[in-house]
Order: C-alpha cells, then sequence, then structure tokens
C-alpha cells in the first residue's frame, strides 16, 4: 500500500513496533543503535568505496526505509537514499570515544537510512578502520554481515553491484508475516508459561545505585576454557549455547533464595531466519528476534537434567522464532512474567573464501569483524561472543540506574566461573551442588524500578 506521496509501503512488524517507537519519541537513549567494525587493511579507494556503498542502498529496499508513525505504523520504502560515509583522518578522533558518541547519536527513523558508515584512518600504513552504526529497528546484526559481503562484491567491481535480477528482501519476509496463523504459536507459547510467579532476574533488591546510563562489564574464557567446554557439551549432545543458558538459569535461582523447585524465566535471542522463505538466510533487516524460555529448576535434580530441558525448551520454541515478544505479552495475559533479562549467544560469521581470495589479489584484507551489540530496554543482558583465537568474551550490559557496576561484574564473573566448573562434572551432580562452587559470595543486587519506569 503506498503511503500519501505514493511511496510503497508495508505495516511495521511487530517484532520491531516497539523499538521504532520508541526511537521515534527519543533517538538519543543509545537504544536499539548497534555497530559491527572491522580493520582494512591495504589500499583503499574513498571514492568506490562510497560507490559501492551507494550501490548496495540502491539494491537493498530496506537501507531506503523510514518509520511513518500516522495514521498507523508503517515503513515506507524511498526510492533512493543518500548513504552517509565519513572519514576521520589520523588522530583526530578517540576511537572509543567515536564508538560512543555515533552510538548516542542515534537515528531519526522517520528519515530513510537506517545505516551509517565510518572510515578512521589509523596512522599505520594501509591501515583503516570501518565502522557500521544501524538502528536496530530496520537492520540486525546478521544483515550487516551480509550486506558487507554485497558492499565487498560492489568495491571489487569499480563500485557498482554486480547483477541486477530481485531477490526476496525485506519486504516479501513482512508479507510472509501477514500471512502466518498463530493459533499453533498462541497454544505453544501459553502451555509454556509457567504456573507460578517466575523468578526474572538474578539479583536481589538493592539500593539505588546513583549512576545513569548503560554499562558492560566483561569477563572471558580462555581458548583452552572454551575448547573444554564445547567437549563436554558435544559429549552430552548438548550445543554450547546450552552452557550459556543453564549457567543464566542458576543464578536466577540463586537469586529466588528458595530452598524448592522455582520456575525461572529469562528470553534467548534467535536469527529469526529459520523459516520457510527462500533466501531467509540472505535476507537484509530486523529478522532477530528474542523469545522467552521458562523452566523450572529444581534443586534436587541432576545439572544434566536440567541442562536437557533448557535444550529441548530452546529447540521446541525454533519453529516460532518469527513471533514477536509483544504477542506471547498477549497471549500471557501477565506483564510481570515477561523476561527482564536475555541471552544472547553471537557467532561471528567468517568471511567467504571467494570474496578474500578476490580482495587479496588486489592488495586487500579485512580484519575480523566485531559486533557491539545493541543496547537493550532489560535491566540486563548477557552477551557470548567467540573471539578469533577460540576463547569466548561475556559481557554483562546494564541499566546502571538499576544495576551497578560493581554488581554487574561480580554478575559476570560468576558466570565465567560455573562455566568454568561445569567440565569438571559428570552430570549426575544436584543443581545445590553446582552452585556450591560459588560458595559465600553474595548474588549481585539491583534497584527496584522506579513507577512508571516499566523495567
Amino acid at each position: 500500500m503506498p503511503d500519501e506521496a505514493g511511496r510503497p509501503s508495508l505495516p511495521v512488524p511487530r517484532q520491531r513496533c516497539d523499538a521504532l517507537l520508541d526511537s521515534a519519541a527519543d533517538r538519543f537513549t543509545a537504544r536499539h543503535v548497534e555497530q559491527v567494525w572491522w580493520r582494512w587493511h591495504g589500499p583503499l579507494d574513498t571514492e568506490r568505496f562510497v560507490a559501492a556503498w551507494q550501490s548496495v542502498a540502491d539494491r537493498e529496499a530496506i537501507l531506503r526505509a523510514a518509520f511513518e508513525r500516522r495514521p498507523s505504523p508503517r515503513i515506507v520504502f524511498h526510492p533512493h537514499v543518500h548513504t552517509q560515509v565519513l572519514r576521520h583522518l589520523a588522530g583526530t578522533v578517540d576511537w572509543d570515544e567515536l564508538l560512543a558518541e555515533d552510538r548516542l547519536r542515534g537515528f531519526d527513523v522517520s528519515r530513510p537510512g537506517p545505516l551509517r558508515v565510518t572510515l578512521v584512518d589509523t596512522g599505520v600504513p594501509d591501515g583503516t578502520r570501518v565502522l557500521l552504526t544501524f538502528h536496530h529497528g530496520l537492520l540486525d546484526a546478521r544483515s550487516a554481515f551480509v550486506l558487507v559481503n554485497e558492499f565487498s562484491r560492489a568495491y571489487l567491481a569499480g563500485g557498482v553491484l554486480p547483477g541486477g535480477e530481485r531477490r526476496p528482501d525485506i519486504r516479501d519476509w513482512m508479507c510472509w508475516l501477514e500471512h502466518q496463523d498463530t493459533t499453533s504459536a498462541r497454544d505453544f507459547l501459553s502451555r509454556a508459561l509457567p504456573a507460578g510467579t517466575p523468578v526474572v532476574l538474578p539479583v536481589l533488591p538493592g539500593p539505588r545505585t546513583r549512576q545513569h546510563g548503560r554499562g558492560r562489564a566483561e569477563a572471558r574464557l580462555t581458548t583452552a576454557e572454551a575448547n573444554r567446554l564445547h567437549r563436554w557439551a558435544a559429549c552430552r549432545g548438548l550445543p554450547d549455547s546450552s552452557m550459556v543458558h543453564v549457567v543464566w538459569a542458576l543464578l536466577l535461582y540463586r537469586a529466588a533464595k528458595s530452598a524448592g523447585p522455582v520456575p525461572v524465566t529469562f528470553g534467548v535471542t534467535v536469527s529469526g531466519r529459520g523459516i520457510t522463505l527462500e533466501c531467509a538466510e540472505r535476507l537484509v533487516g530486523p529478522l532477530r528476534a528474542r523469545l522467552p524460555v521458562t523452566v523450572l529448576v529444581d534443586p534436587s535434580w541432576p545439572i544434566g537434567r536440567l541442562l536437557a530441558a533448557l535444550r529441548d525448551r530452546v529447540l521446541e520454541m525454533a519453529a516460532y522464532e518469527w513471533v514477536s515478544p509483544g504477542q506471547v505479552r498477549e497471549w500471557a495475559g501477565r506483564p510481570a512474567s515477561s523476561p527482564q533479562s536475555f541471552v544472547s549467544v553471537e557467532h561471528t560469521p567468517c568471511w567467504p573464501a571467494d570474496l578474500r581470495a578476490q580482495l587479496a589479489e588486489e592488495g586487500i584484507r579485512f580484519g575480523r569483524q566485531h559486533a557491539g551489540g545493541a543496547h537493550p530496554a532489560e535491566p540486563l543482558a548477557l552477551l557470548v561472543r567467540s573471539g578469533a583465537d577460540g576463547s569466548r568474551s561475556l559481557a554483562v550490559v546494564h541499566d546502571r540506574a538499576r544495576v551497578a557496576d560493581a554488581d554487574a561484574s561480580r554478575l559476570a564473573g560468576q558466570c565465567v566461573r560455573l562455566l568454568r566448573h561445569l567440565p569438571t562434572l559428570d552430570g549426575t551432580q544436584s543443581v545445590t551442588e553446582v552452585l556450591d562452587v560459588l560458595g559465600t559470595q553474595e548474588p549481585p543486587r539491583a534497584a527496584l524500578p522506579r513507577p512508571g519506569a516499566g523495567h
């Protein structure tokens, strides 16, 4: 359906309506803004670089999209957008400050163009940092990696993306969503909801923090520790993500201070691309979603049983990764049961071998991509990513008005300690025995939300 100016438009998917409305109300919170960056080694033709990104924007409809609030929320597709590419000379900006400032700059979602590109010269011969900043309501990190591949092909072709055939894009996904029958999803997710009130934060009540903004507390598993954990999980038919999920569930249970079984709820991030739509893996748009996981934690259960329960619950939900959190809340009818924390296990894709070879012929090499993740609306999030050397970084992203930096650091440390402990077990130890590794360490604390502040 066209808008008043005759431009094609579609209703905003439920998955991203909250993020777009929030940004339309206040763009300078840094929420819903993600970043990806890498090092460019070798010669860089700025004119061809800009032309290549412009060519990608001309091809990808979502890069020409804007948000229209009235008369009803819609995504409007513009015929053209000028891709923003800014270059900083060596020594003119501080990298960490640039990351923070560009995130805080946000996006005017009523204008087309949910992506900014920044080049930062490092002062090292043939060395430049490339930064992509984008709005989570219209793009996700997987999309950014797809766009980088498309840009690379355009750059290698002199600044023009080869091929002109139309492939499925965001418009096809939005139409696919509109035609999904939610009956089975509603039935399944309603059955999966807890009977009682679950624990939703791995913290105890605490005082006001006197801090503000978003914080990030990091901890790390070495390469050897990550490999050991992977082998332990694989021997039990478990994905690596189950290890992180079970640790978060254990910390939620520990915060309940209960001697009996307790339901816990947290969100898990899914790619949104495991759907029956052609080329879903290569779609560019806001497909990544978050679904609530609820599991009963019984202190007498063997840890292997809890791991299997979490693995099975996440696998069962995979068929419904296109469902929005808002729909789940409506079906639940109990907003208080909504997750207030989530876990995201990210896997940074490798550069395609053919692109690496073609770039190498021009003396160009891309360093490893880094993803910063969006600042969530929830008080707490655990972001897990693999390093180039096989190590694992864990970042607790937190609302500093609710969770102080010291408490977030304590939480990250407890996550890592439990992950290091798991491979020493045979799976028969009880939940209580596993948690004993934390000894007398107190759970972190969080201030209660202020009235009217949502979370």
